[in-house]
C-alpha cells in the first residue's frame, strides 16, 4: 500500500472516530455532557476512492518495452501509473511519457500535435506515477507512449482499454 493511501486511511479513521464526539459537543446545551445526542445525529464522512479507469500492456517500438500502464482516479484526481514490471531501454537520453490519441502511435512525431506530454520518464524500470491534468478528457486518448525526444523515437506504447475492456481513443 503506498504512502498516500496510508495517510488517507489514517485521516479517514481519525475523522470517523472524532466526528461523532465533536458533533455531539457542538450540539449539546451549555452545561450538559454532550454525548447523549451523538446516537441521534447521523455523521457523514467523505472517503477517498481509488479506481482504475483504463489500462494497457506495453508493446515494443524502437526498444523492448514491457509492463503495464493504468490510469487511476484517486481523491478526485487522475494519475498514470506504470507497474513494478515496467521496463524499457536505458539508452534513450531524453525519455518522456505521453498520452496520445491513437491506440497505435507513430514511430516518430513531426510535431506532438494531440499528444499530451506528462513529463520525463522517472526511471527506465519499475513502478512510477504521473499526474494527469484535471481538465484533460481521457476519452480522447488511446495509448501511453514512451518517447525519446532527442531521437524522436517511440520506444514503446501501451494501447489503453477501459476497465470494462472497450478500446479507447482513435485508430
Amino acid at each position: 500500500m503506498n504512502l498516500n493511501r496510508l495517510v488517507v486511511l489514517g485521516v479517514t479513521s481519525l475523522l470517523v472516530s472524532v466526528a461523532p464526539i465533536s458533533y455531539a459537543i457542538a450540539e449539546s446545551a451549555p452545561g450538559q455532557a454532550g454525548l447523549q445526542n451523538s446516537v441521534d445525529k447521523p455523521v457523514t464522512v467523505a472517503q477517498t476512492q481509488t479506481g482504475a479507469l483504463y489500462s494497457g500492456t506495453f508493446t515494443a517500438g524502437e526498444a523492448p518495452t514491457t509492463g503495464t500502464a493504468r490510469i487511476v482516479s484517486e481523491g478526485g484526481h487522475r494519475y498514470l501509473e506504470l507497474d513494478a514490471a515496467f521496463t524499457t531501454s536505458n539508452q534513450g537520453p531524453d525519455l518522456h511519457v505521453l498520452l496520445d490519441t491513437p491506440s497505435r502511435p507513430p514511430g516518430t512525431y513531426a510535431n506532438l500535435g494531440s499528444a499530451l506530454n506528462l513529463g520525463g520518464l522517472q526511471s527506465p524500470t519499475g513502478a512510477q506515477r504521473y499526474p494527469i491534468p484535471d481538465a484533460i478528457n481521457l476519452q480522447n486518448y488511446g495509448s501511453v507512449v514512451i518517447w525519446c525526444r532527442m531521437a524522436n523515437a517511440t520506444f514503446g506504447y501501451a494501447p489503453l482499454r477501459s476497465v470494462s475492456g472497450a478500446v479507447r481513443g482513435l485508430f
